[in-house]
């Protein structure tokens, strides 16, 4: 059994990858509020200070129970599930060594769906989400090709029968900050800059976004709260690829129909833009994109119209 919350009031937090982008805010947010912080990762960079560091391969079950020990958590945030095996993996070893357990979880999950509305959680239930764990999740490819499905799966294993109180965060596109990875604000900055055309699918549909800041805010506040499930993540105001464009400026757009599978970033021609009244209703209070999509321009790209 999970042993009792520590006297004093402080947490202890597992998080489970986290060393990038909002994972590192998150983390940077647990330390403030004076939660005592171990992050489980493939030691490939050291933690930030006052972090203890747990190194495993989560895909190795024996390495990871060792890993743990006897450790035992009131939180468990897991930003590094993909797969409907690390789901089961995750689901045997933290078995009473938790209180509750945070999948981050994506907007990708309703990719099937195309909805002129915005769609709430109950659009896709783990629970009628069928498992396959005999396909290729460890192929790189493949696992690009079907992340949305090898979300889908994992939050189903999470959610069958469940061990342990257990939350799926389905995080809509995260825009923002210096160190954003991805390169797609970049792409956008790129074409502006040198005239080259902007491939996007004909119809061309808005999707919901978040703030690198709002995002690492929203699974903080998770973390404390009590309710179970998935739970949508998303500033509101739906945003355009050409929202997106003129925020960058710095050229003149130029607009092509993209070929099969080769649109830009941001480009979808499904609407399933997700519903975030969910979580106000729990008690969470979302921004809108206008407050904040200059500022994660700027942020990402260097760029200041």
């Amino acid at each position: 059994m999970t042993e009792e919350k520590q006297p004093d009031g402080i947490r202890e937090v597992l998080v489970i990858g986290g060393n990038r982008y909002f994972g590192k805010r998150l983390i940077a947010r647990l330390i403030a509020a004076g939660d005592r912080v171990t992050v489980l990762n493939r030691g490939s960079s050291p933690p930030p200070a006052g972090v203890r560091q747990l190194v495993a391969d989560r895909n190795d079950e024996t390495a990871l129970e060792a890993a743990l020990g006897e450790r035992t958590f009131d939180v468990v945030v897991d930003q590094v599930c993909y797969t409907p095996r690390q789901a089961a993996v995750a689901r045997r070893v933290f078995a009473g060594r938790t209180r509750r357990y945070i999948m981050t979880s994506t907007v990708e999950v309703y990719a099937y769906e195309d909805s002129p509305v915005p769609i709430g959680e109950a659009v896709v239930d783990p629970h009628t989400v069928v498992v396959d764990t005999e396909l290729p999740w460890e192929d790189g490819e493949f696992l690009e090709e079907h992340y949305g499905e090898g979300k889908r799966q994992a939050e189903a294993v999470f959610a069958a029968t469940p061990v342990f109180p257990y939350v799926s965060v389905r995080v809509a596109h995260v825009l923002g900050g210096a160190d954003d990875f991805t390169g797609r604000l970049a792409h956008y900055a790129d074409r502006l800059r040198t005239g080259e055309p902007i491939a996007v699918p004909v119809p061309n549909r808005p999707a919901t976004y978040i703030h690198v800041e709002e995002i690492a805010d929203f699974l903080f506040w998770a973390a404390g709260q009590d309710f179970t499930g998935p739970v949508n993540a998303a500033s509101h105001g739906p945003l355009t690829t050409e929202d997106i464009v003129e925020a960058i400026g710095g050229g003149t757009a130029v607009y092509q129909e993209a070929e099969v599978g080769e649109a830009s970033p941001f480009s979808f021609n499904r609407s399933y833009g997700m519903d975030n009244a969910r979580a106000e209703r729990l008690g969470f209070t979302f921004s809108h994109t206008k407050d904040w999509l200059t500022r994660a321009v700027t942020e990402t790209t260097g760029t200041d119209d």
